[in-house]
């Protein structure tokens, strides 16, 4: 008999929600219309209490526990009817996909303003050249959506695709925007009716909002096209150019490499607590994996469900372990009183959380990425015989650039050259410009060399060998290779059109994986910088 079937009503209510915020991991709950958590950085707990499905959410702002008492799916989000703590009357809380909360008519009301203020700075800006085709119509068959505006700037035979996107549209957005306008610009010179030489792309953003794009633009292939960058200050109407070669100094820092050994010891005595909690024949499949010098989490298949972090007890420095349990965001202090629901979340997760699991399960479904980097790490040296497993780091805390603060994996080649890996388990439309943020400050961290002691005596050394990464070996001062790694089903088409645009300096490989990974992980193919067809 299915779950579903003998759970309680209140369990069910339960298992929608965590089954809408697994599917919607940049979900936020309001409150008449206002924001009162994004669940990209909050905290949750939603758990059957005593015939009673309580909700609890916490972040740095604000903290909340209300019982649901009813669900009412709508086209636009996920109601909750909820009752706080000693009150009758219920009150309505909303989950949406997006914490963007403009309405769909005041979000097509600005980007029509926008597209005609695009069109008047460009006719002020390029005298003698014509905007042509300006437009934000939705195209899903070739990735266009309504967020950018694009078109052509037409001078003679000559001509520039234009892509721009407005001050109002989230960061995420802003920030994709040189995916969209490589695709754009490629879309341009397929369609082109031979009259006419697209040579260039134009991208436009707000003016406070164009450093990644310039950091990535930087290392595209300029011989391939002209790439220009605009900023545009939507009430001045002023049209800037950027000089996208020249950014500054890159938002990098590097954490001191711990020792993954120490930190087990430390939290030994809190591991071993949890363990105890665990189902007997579960505990061959637990993975105990050490986040940082004094935090240790229990994973399976990449999912972690607990973590110890050791400190010291208040006003003394005898040491004291805090341990929390729950997967994901769902993350809870273990206590006495509560070692029972511990168990039975447990349970619950290594039932559902196996390579022959249930896709309609949230449990299942939730990090596949880690999961699938917990694959590779495993299978690393026979899958990718050239890298190095016993060098190998994960989920590296050494990239301070905001969403983009841990690299997937990070490990030397055979001739101590640098490997940045970056995963996917699902279509990511993004996944080669993501992957280039982290391989742009690896290489700048790897190019940070400093006099130091090596195997053969003095030598210039890296910020990785300084800060104790790969004890012990040598990293050449050549530029990181890159690989992406996917599912071969889950690549999207349009990943390849744009790394054929990236600088020949970035040498990628872009490696396809068995569809059904979780039960047997292997290359289905693979394309290499030099496979690229010519422009």
């Amino acid at each position: 008999m299915a779950a579903s079937e003998t759970a309680t009503p209140s369990g069910l209510l339960a298992q929608k929600i965590e089954e809408y915020l697994a599917d919607h991991p940049a979900a936020a709950l309001l409150e008449d219309g206002r924001v009162l958590f994004d669940m990209r950085s909050a905290r949750y707990a939603v758990n059957e209490s005593h015939g009673r499905c309580l909700l609890q959410l916490w972040s740095e702002e604000r903290n909340l526990i209300r019982t649901v008492v009813e669900l009412q799916e709508r086209a636009q989000c996920l109601r909750l009817m909820t009752r706080r703590m000693g009150q009758t009357k219920p009150q309505a809380l909303e989950l949406v996909p997006t914490s963007d909360r403009r309405t769909p008519t005041a979000r097509d009301a600005a980007r029509r303003n926008y597209q005609r203020l695009v069109e008047r700075a460009l006719t002020r800006k390029f005298i003698g050249s014509k905007v042509d085709g300006l437009r934000t119509a939705m195209d899903l068959e070739h990735s266009f959506g309504p967020a950018y505006v694009r078109g052509r700037l037409v001078r003679g035979t000559a001509a520039d695709a234009v892509i721009g996107v407005g001050e109002a549209e989230s960061s995420a957005v802003v920030d994709g925007i040189l995916t969209l306008g490589i695709l754009w610009l490629d879309r341009c010179r397929q369609n082109g009716d031979g009259r006419r030489h697209f040579g260039g792309l134009k991208v436009i953003v707000p003016a406070a909002a164009w450093r990644t794009t310039a950091e990535r633009m930087a290392w595209m292939n300029h011989a391939a096209a002209n790439f220009e960058l605009y900023t545009l200050d939507e009430r001045s109407e002023e049209l800037e150019a950027v000089d996208f070669r020249d950014t500054g100094n890159l938002e990098s820092r590097l954490v001191h490499a711990f020792s993954a050994a120490a930190a087990i010891e430390r939290c030994q005595t809190g591991l071993d607590r949890m363990l105890t909690l665990l189902p007997p024949a579960a505990k061959a499949r637990v993975e105990v994996k050490a986040s940082s010098a004094t935090e240790v989490g229990l994973l399976l298949h990449g999912l972690e469900f607990a973590r110890v972090r050791h400190g010291f007890v208040a006003k003394s420095f005898a040491g004291q372990d805090e341990i929390t349990f729950g997967a994901g965001a769902n993350e809870t202090p273990l206590t006495e009183e509560n070692e029972a629901l511990c168990r039975d979340l447990c349970s619950r997760l290594f039932l559902s959380r196996h390579a022959d699991g249930a896709y309609t399960d949230p449990l299942f479904r939730l990090q596949p990425e880690h999961w699938l980097e917990s694959r590779l790490r495993s299978e690393i040296a026979d899958l990718l015989p050239g890298l190095r497993r016993d060098m190998l780091y994960t989920q590296v805390p050494a990239l301070s650039v905001g969403d983009r603060g841990l690299l997937d994996m990070l490990t030397l080649d055979c001739d101590g050259r640098l490997a940045v890996i970056e995963l996917k388990a699902d279509e990511d439309l993004h996944l080669p410009l993501q992957a280039l943020d982290y391989w742009i400050r690896v290489r700048a961290l790897n190019d940070d060399r400093q006099p130091g002691v090596g195997n053969g005596g003095c030598r210039a050394v890296s910020a990785f060998e300084r800060q104790g990464y790969f004890p012990g070996a040598e990293v050449s001062p050549l530029a990181p290779r890159l690989l992406l790694a996917a599912p071969a089903l889950r690549i999207h088409p349009a990943n390849e059109p744009v790394l054929r645009y990236f600088s020949p300096q970035v040498e990628w490989e872009l490696i396809a994986v068995s569809e059904h990974w979780r039960r047997e992980l292997k290359v289905v193919f693979r394309k290499r910088a030099g496979d690229a067809r010519p422009f």
